[in-house]
């Protein structure tokens, strides 16, 4: 059997943002993690370039164009908390091409289970705008290549990063190909992700804005995740499940104020991929932040450890969180398969 394949390039080293939370220890320490667990029983690949024509179907040209010639004058500020150096350009397109691996190796059946460990992170990227250390938004890019190369109709995102995933949200606002969900601290970085904002258009019910209250915990961050993201998602139905996996709700994390473990997060992914096992899609990981090294680099090795162990651990067995209660009423208003549950 094929191992689980997680995909990374030296690039992402090069990708210089000076004394900054987004840094290149936060790779490094994924990997001594790794090392130091004997690879948790994944193989490590690098990862290709994306393709350009993948980014040209997120972003439009002027905003590849602008972190292409900036990155080749030697960098800049974009904003005061997004840099651009002159490595960024080789690691912004290898991280995009990994994200887009990820999907590759997952629908051609290349790996029961694939993940990404590359900066700089794309989720608060919109389609003209970088922003939140994002140059272009990885995930999205991922979506989009598995609805226009291989031919899906449903993707879901899961978004855990304790920021609102603002980029992703926006660029899929208007369909129903893919599923965004978003977990997320509220009020926090950058304002947006309301529970009210649902979508638009064909999309209406297709964007999930599941805020949560500074301070909680595994109770509530696990069962949010059993008790409405793997319901939902088995009223949608995807045909593949992307993680925009940040780490920065651990409790150690310095950027915000939420309480998960490392076991917490180990949960949410054991009920992931419990949602996979329910609807027959494949699952796969995008980094996105997390800002203790440490936590970081144990919570994704325990990610991975999850999603790529040839037995499936159980998914949580817990009462439903009070939020999680009142979450799923509110989803189930556009999710009528919900109502009763």
């Amino acid at each position: 059997m094929a191992a689980p394949v997680l995909l990374h390039h030296p690039a992402s080293l090069e990708h210089d943002t000076g004394m900054h939370p987004e840094s290149a220890a936060r790779i490094r320490a994924i990997h001594a993690e790794l090392d130091l667990r004997g690879g948790v029983g994944w193989e490590r690949r690098e990862s290709d370039a994306v393709a350009r024509d993948a980014l040209l179907a997120v972003h439009p040209e002027r905003h590849v164009l602008a972190i292409e010639e900036l990155a080749a004058a030697g960098g800049g500020q974009l904003d005061m908390d997004t840099t651009v150096s002159a490595g960024s350009w080789e690691a912004a397109v290898r991280a995009a091409g990994g994200a887009v691996g990820v999907v590759d190796l997952l629908l051609s059946g290349a790996a029961p289970a694939a993940a990404t460990a590359q900066r700089p992170p794309g989720h608060h990227c919109e389609a003209a705008r970088p922003m939140g250390f994002c140059l272009f938004n990885n995930v999205a890019i991922a979506a989009q290549h598995a609805l226009d190369t291989h031919g899906l109709d449903r993707v879901m995102i899961l978004d855990w990063d304790v920021h609102h995933g603002n980029g992703t949200n926006d660029i899929f606002h208007t369909t129903s190909d893919v599923l965004f969900v978003s977990m997320h601290q509220w009020p926090l970085y950058p304002g947006t992700g309301a529970a009210e904002d649902i979508g638009s258009g064909r999309g209406m019910g297709h964007t999930v804005n599941l805020p949560m209250m500074p301070g909680s915990a595994d109770d509530a961050w696990v069962s949010m995740v059993e008790h409405v993201v793997r319901p939902l998602g088995r009223a949608y139905g995807p045909q593949l499940i992307l993680i925009s996996a940040g780490y920065d709700a651990h409790r150690d994390d310095p950027l915000a104020d939420c309480r998960v473990s490392d076991d917490g997060y180990a949960a949410m992914a054991a009920s992931v991929r419990a949602l996979g096992a329910d609807v027959g899609a494949p699952v796969g990981v995008v980094l996105e932040g997390g800002y203790d090294v440490a936590a970081l680099g144990r919570s994704f090795a325990d990610t991975l450890e999850v999603l790529g162990a040839e037995e499936a651990p159980a998914a949580p067995e817990l009462a439903c969180h009070p939020a999680a209660g009142q979450a799923l009423r509110r989803v189930a208003e556009s999710w009528p398969a919900l109502h009763g549950i």
